[in-house]
């Protein structure tokens, strides 16, 4: 594949706000910044998407891997996602895909993406998620949607994210094919959207679970360190952050499409990124050996929580 199935560029590619350097968080999880930025180079807005975020939830460890949902996908934008049997060298499917003009999610090891400099290319091995764009092997070229923009591999890291050297692997990567004119956008998607995940959230203040948890771990992660900080962090405190400031563009978008009131969240939740910002902070100093109590914090966080959820539901009119 030659051709790029989206038409841009790496050169002067400029990312959707969720992306701007002024957020509190400028990056959520891989799947969900990818689709940000694919939806947004197709042309289409991807906040609407991002109402499952009032679906989200903690279940006692971490926060809810937040993904825009294929039935949402579906729903608001006409686009298909279904995962894929791999069976032969998944850059082989990759390329079948985009013959057919289809574009593809697949997890990498992003050991070999030039574009998590400072953070592990070529440092540790850590499993993403990638949308190549355009794949060129007789260059050795490789353009993908990661993280929270458009970028490209080339040379040893195009044999490297492949495993162009090794052996066809016997437990290969999630791949998914992804159809982008599968159906006709749905009229009313939004409002079916959003107040699914409505009816759909946690029964309980989900904030105030996490908190529960972040001081109980406390000590583990003194005793453990920033080795064990990172990936902690990350499935608690940067997922509950960045789902809420995503809850807060939600509620913004709901304010102009027939829901008056919803705007009003919009401060409650990014009140939460903010504080989770904020406690990860205090975390990272007792990965440090450091004494911390961001008890207080955890219990605005929670209220702040409790808030803005109670305002969008009054807005949509969900019990």
């Amino acid at each position: 594949m030659s051709d790029r199935l989206i038409d841009v560029r790496v050169d002067g590619y400029s990312p959707h706000f969720v992306h701007a350097a002024d957020r509190i968080w400028t990056e959520t999880n891989c799947y969900v910044d990818l689709w940000v930025e694919a939806l947004h180079s197709l042309g289409h807005d991807p906040v609407p998407a991002a109402a499952c975020a009032f679906s989200a939830r903690f279940d006692g460890a971490q926060w809810t891997f937040l993904k825009f949902r294929p039935e949402d996908l579906l729903a608001l934008y006409g686009i298909d996602v279904a995962e894929m049997n791999v069976w032969r060298r998944p850059v082989e499917h990759l390329e079948d895909n985009a013959a057919a003009g289809l574009l593809s999610t697949i997890e990498v090891d992003a050991f070999w993406l030039p574009d998590t400099e400072g953070t592990g290319y070529r440092e540790s091995r850590s499993k993403t998620t990638i949308v190549p764009n355009l794949i060129d092997r007789d260059s050795g070229t490789l353009e993908y949607f990661h993280n929270s923009g458009y970028h490209v591999l080339t040379g040893e890291d195009f044999r490297g994210v492949f495993g162009l050297d090794e052996p066809v692997p016997t437990w290969p990567p999630y791949l998914e094919q992804v159809r982008l004119d599968a159906a006709q956008p749905q009229c009313d998607a939004f409002d079916t959207v959003v107040l699914r995940h409505l009816r759909m959230r946690a029964g309980s203040n989900p904030v105030r679970e996490l908190g529960e948890r972040v001081l109980a771990d406390i000590d583990p992660i003194r005793t453990g360190g920033m080795d064990v900080f990172h990936p902690w962090t990350f499935g608690v405190l940067r997922q509950c952050g960045a789902t809420a400031e995503l809850a807060a563009d939600v509620s913004v978008y709901m304010d102009g499409r027939g829901y008056p009131g919803a705007a009003a969240a919009a401060d409650g939740f990014r009140a939460v990124a903010e504080g989770a910002k904020s406690v990860q902070f205090r975390m990272a100093r007792a990965a440090r050996g450091r004494n911390v109590d961001p008890g207080d914090q955890l219990i605005a966080m929670a209220a702040a929580w409790e808030d803005a959820m109670a305002t969008v539901v009054r807005a949509a009119g969900v019990r």
